[in-house]
């Protein structure tokens, strides 16, 4: 069995692993679909040099932002990673807040149609020309994919309008046949919603003090455009509209703060389709050995 420590941003689970593994020997795999691409450091709050000296982290800085990259890609990676990990006799711990590729360990993944470019260019296209056409396309064509997948999500919209273009089947029967492991064990780590959003405050100040605006000018001066996906990530999105003088500073701050809070509360409800997990309230667990102690215990006994 292998744990998977998922949990909202800014809940904590980067210091806390990293002292569990540290005492255990464990190494980290991150499951952050942000902390793959390079060059993006303070907006995906990468953990830090000292943490990645103290406990060897995986799934970092593996491609450029201008490289394309997926749930499934993530999860052949990320498997041949765990297999090298036990192989020198070390315990391998995935820690993230990716709730997509938390999914893709825990459920498995159908191995679908092939990507087709033609068909998600027209779609494209046709989303351009008229915006919300493919919503209501995805609504009559595989109805309980468009439940699950939120309205604003583009990218999963037109690849479940492909595969069922393509194959003539719908993706959430499709995703039905996936095997489900029953190798991993998950430990969801949260706070209180108040604890949680001041600690996202305090988070967005400090990526600001660190250079984030000045992190996504070298980005767009190294040619990755705004229009990749990499770049249309939290944080990175709201500070090139800042620079394009979409805000005046304080108004970014809110905006930045609002969207993280909301990203947050999408992890939350994410967190709740794993009944059977382990659930740590670090708002609750004052004691912070208690803590340790609980997820060490937990790692030690998958």
């Amino acid at each position: 069995m292998i744990a998977i420590v998922y949990g909202p941003t800014a809940a904590g689970k980067t210091e806390i692993m990293v002292k569990v593994c540290e005492n255990l020997g464990c190494e980290i795999i991150s499951m952050d679909s942000r902390q793959v691409y390079r060059y993006m450091n303070i907006g995906t709050a990468k953990p830090t040099e000292e943490e990645r000296k103290l406990v060897p982290h995986h799934m970092v800085d593996i491609i450029y932002p201008n490289e394309y990259y997926n749930a499934y890609m993530y999860r052949k990676d990320s498997l041949k990673v765990v297999e090298e990990v036990i192989s020198r006799g070390k315990i391998p711990v995935f820690v993230g807040g990716t709730g997509l590729y938390a999914e893709v360990l825990v459920r498995g993944i159908f191995e679908g149609a092939p990507a087709d470019e033609n068909i998600r260019r027209e779609l494209k296209k046709l989303h351009e020309k008229e915006p919300g056409i493919l919503r209501k396309m995805l609504e009559d064509f595989d109805p309980e994919a468009a439940r699950r997948i939120h309205p604003n999500d583009l990218k999963r919209t037109i690849r479940a309008l492909e595969v069922y273009l393509k194959t003539g089947k719908r993706i959430s029967e499709l995703q039905k046949g996936a095997r489900p492991s029953e190798k991993f064990k998950v430990i969801v780590l949260y706070r209180e919603r108040n604890e949680l959003y001041a600690r996202i405050g305090q988070r967005v100040e400090k990526m600001v003090d660190m250079g984030l605006i000045d992190e996504v000018k070298r980005l767009l001066e190294m040619g990755y455009s705004k229009d990749l996906n990499s770049m249309k990530t939290i944080g990175y999105q709201e500070t090139i509209e800042y620079l394009e003088g979409k805000y005046d500073f304080q108004h970014y701050l809110h905006v930045l703060k609002r969207n993280t809070r909301h990203f947050a509360r999408r992890q939350i409800i994410w967190s709740k389709r794993y009944k059977s997990a382990l659930k740590v309230n670090l708002t609750l667990e004052r004691d912070p050995a208690g803590v340790l102690e609980r997820i060490l215990e937990e790692v030690q006994s998958v």
